[in-house]
């Protein structure tokens, strides 16, 4: 029996999603998630919030130890990389479904410039990755004075 991949749209907009994202990478519309030009076996859900203070980003890990997950600020990328192992199924087992992704995981997210890539912190907890990313404080144009040589 050969097992072949069930994948269904779990809302209606999800067909819509992926047809955008198609015509998206097709178009190259430059948006900040950069992760289209890595190569990854699933993408995890991301929710990206922009507060007062701070931006809070929540990616949907379950089953994923956090000392598993690697994220990397460089150069104003945020990047998240990891992996979901899957189980090691024997001969005598039989699947009749597959719909859980595993393998490697790959997302990128181009910073604003307020953002403080010192500050950054991330916590897991529950299947849930929360990475914190403090704003830098705002500031002020100031006038500067145009002297005369000597």
């Amino acid at each position: 029996m050969n097992i072949v991949r069930y994948r269904q749209w779990p809302t209606p907009g999800a067909f819509q999603e992926e047809i955008k994202q198609v015509f998206d990478r097709f178009f190259e519309n430059n948006d900040t998630d950069e992760s289209a030009v890595v190569t990854s076996q699933w993408v995890p859900r991301v929710d990206v919030k922009e507060e007062a203070d701070r931006f809070v980003l929540h990616a949907d890990l379950p089953g994923i130890d956090p000392d598993e997950i690697e994220v990397q600020m460089d150069k104003g990328m945020l990047t998240i990389k990891g992996e979901r192992r899957s189980e090691s199924a024997t001969e005598t087992e039989r699947f009749s479904r597959i719909e859980r992704y595993h393998g490697t995981f790959h997302r990128r997210f181009a910073l604003p410039d307020s953002a403080d890539p010192g500050g950054i912190s991330a916590t897991g907890r529950n299947g849930v990755l929360e990475i914190v990313i403090p704003k830098r404080p705002e500031t002020t144009p100031r006038r500067i004075q145009v002297g005369r040589p000597g």
